[in-house]
């Protein structure tokens, strides 16, 4: 298992990281010195350079989940599939996944206030043009857009709370980031239902977002103030970029139809599983050896941003995979409104708010998180195994128990694991190293959602078609051609067949992602717990800067000290400084 880098930062004095030239002073006195000299933010500048941040994440969340309660409404007017649905969700992890260690790259190199202004402009743009879409391909096209700018948002956010708030503090916040987490998560699904159910038409959904994101980039611009990162030559991988996207996109594109459009064991499933292989492992090839890697190899020397790697994959594929089809499961299953059911999933953002918010306090006043990581990939697991056992007819109570346990363990868990690298990261790696556990996440559920919704098609068609033979119906003469069916206009028999074949379905989809969160659980148990540092990110480049002026003078001080004697001396002695010049 590979081990901690050097460049930790444990301890809560000021550490001396890789950015230390060698022999420099490394001895406590010095590290208190350094850390004295570079500035402290306030907690009201604090609470105002994250309001700006914030705002931008609860946008990007807000553009994303709208739409989440009328998707199955959406899909059934434009006349889409059940492949339909699942790729405007997979198209927009994808480009997320594919632009997330991009922009991370970025905030390593330019001017990182600029990048999320810019990210926040990509997301709502192509909302609101998602909103003129005429069919489902423009829609699911329009929604790869937006992925590229929450790709930006998703890495730059985290990155930039990292500048302003140290690990250690960073649990005080975190009702903040629970509550905006809650309110765009629980509001957009509610805003969206109540959009589509009214005399407005849902397009009106993708133009919500747009007042939000100009209020954004103005607070953004006002509030959030960062030292200019030192000036340098910027590399991009354009071709380590382009690798990534056709691997991902030919793995992604064969878990979608495999099953559906060919079987699982065919000449396409081979030909696209090892065209996948083939540019993935040319994909690693590139990024060993360019200057600037997309996603640097280097980090995965670190054991803690391995095993949060491993953890997060299984995080994505759970968590999204599962959660983004429980608005088919209260539409189609239990026959509730788009509105209805955005409520419904209060539940389990409640779980994510409460258990984020007494979680972050707790590890900002002891400095301790692994505790929390475990008991949160135990209550994920046990969560999806509780949506396993779900049926049509389920009681709401119980529902929304086990929604709000799988919750909980999203809120313990999913930030933690960015925190546990971040604090094991040099302040140079910090944009890189949150991109990369973002982009596995993000990756994990673009696989899930793609897997998980190829399963819930053929499961549902399956029990469909069985329902129907018992009740002595041709499963042909209806002329279905796949799309989604509006269950509020089939007869009485029909729709409880329908109703119970997708209940029945989707918690087969809890089931199988059941093992796969157990995975995660295995990993965080092998994490190793770092103490939590005390110096933001903006403290830890300047007591670098402060660092390196130092290491630059003494060299300096080294021979004019000599100097200096050896010409008191030729002063002192003018016979010998004679005998010397002859």
């Amino acid at each position: 298992m590979p081990t901690e880098p050097s460049t930790a930062a444990p301890s809560t004095a000021a550490p001396i990281t890789a950015a230390t030239p060698p022999g420099a002073d490394t001895s406590p006195e010095v590290e208190t010195s350094a850390a004295a000299t570079t500035p402290r933010m306030t907690h009201r500048e604090v609470l105002e350079a994250l309001s700006g941040i914030l705002l931008g994440m609860f946008v990007s969340m807000l553009a994303t989940s709208v739409v989440s309660s009328s998707l199955p409404r959406i899909i059934t007017d434009l006349g889409g599939k059940q492949s339909a649905f699942t790729w405007v969700v997979t198209a927009t992890l994808l480009t997320t996944t594919i632009s997330t260690p991009i922009w991370g790259k970025l905030a390593d190199l330019v001017n990182r206030k600029l990048l999320i202004q810019l990210a926040l402009v990509i997301t709502v743009v192509s909302s609101a043009l998602a909103g003129f879409a005429h069919n489902t391909e423009m829609l699911i096209g329009m929604r790869a857009l937006q992925g590229i700018g929450a790709g930006g948002l998703t890495a730059l956010g985290t990155v930039l709370i990292a500048d302003i708030i140290s690990p250690r503090e960073r649990g005080r916040y975190m009702g903040l980031m629970g509550a905006v987490m809650g309110i765009s998560m629980v509001g957009g699904p509610l805003l969206g239902g109540v959009i589509t159910d009214s005399s407005l038409t849902w397009r009106a959904n993708f133009f919500v977002g747009l007042p939000f994101a100009v209020f954004a980039i103005v607070v953004l611009q006002r509030t959030l103030h960062l030292p200019p990162l030192p000036r340098r030559v910027v590399r991009i991988d354009y071709w380590g970029a382009a690798l990534l996207s056709v691997g991902i996109a030919l793995l992604l594109l064969w878990v979608t139809f495999a099953g559906d459009t060919f079987d699982w064991a065919s000449w396409q499933t081979a030909a696209m599983l090892v065209g996948s292989a083939v540019v993935l492992a040319v994909a690693l090839w590139v990024e060993s050896r360019v200057d600037e890697p997309i996603i640097p190899l280097r980090l995965f020397r670190n054991r803690t941003l391995v095993l949060a790697v491993v953890a997060s994959v299984a995080v994505g594929i759970a968590m999204f995979g599962t959660s983004v089809f429980l608005s088919q499961y209260m539409q189609l299953a239990r026959g509730k409104t788009p509105t209805v059911s955005g409520l419904m999933t209060i539940p389990m953002i409640a779980g994510v708010l409460v258990s984020s918010t007494v979680s972050g306090a707790i590890i900002s006043r002891t400095g301790r998180y692994k505790s929390f990581m475990i008991w949160g990939a135990l209550l994920l697991t046990g969560g999806i195994a509780l949506m396993g056992t779900i049926h049509y007819d389920t009681s709401f109570l119980l529902v929304s128990i086990y929604m709000f346990v799988l919750g909980s363990g999203v809120g313990m868990l999913m930030q933690n694991l960015v925190l546990a690298v971040q604090n094991t990261l040099h302040v140079s790696e910090i944009g890189s190293g949150t991109a990369t556990v973002a982009f596995f996440r993000t990756l994990g559920g673009a696989i899930g959602v793609s897997a998980l919704g190829a399963v819930l098609s053929n499961k549902s068609t399956e029990y469909i078609v069985s329902g129907l033979a018992t009740l002595g119906i041709d499963p042909a003469g209806l002329g279905s051609n796949g799309a989604l069916p509006d269950v509020s206009t089939l007869p009485g028999p029909l729709r409880t067949v329908v109703e119970q074949s997708f209940g029945d379905a989707i918690a087969d989809l809890f089931l199988v992602a059941t093992p796969i969160a157990l995975i995660a659980f295995v990993a965080v148990l092998f994490l190793k717990e770092v103490p939590l540092g005390r110096r933001s990110g903006v403290e830890q480049r300047l007591a670098d800067e402060i660092a390196e002026s130092a290491a630059a003078v003494a060299p300096v001080t080294d021979e004019l000290v000599p100097a200096a004697l050896g010409a008191h001396d030729e002063v002192a002695e003018p016979d010998a400084g004679a005998r010397r010049t002859r």
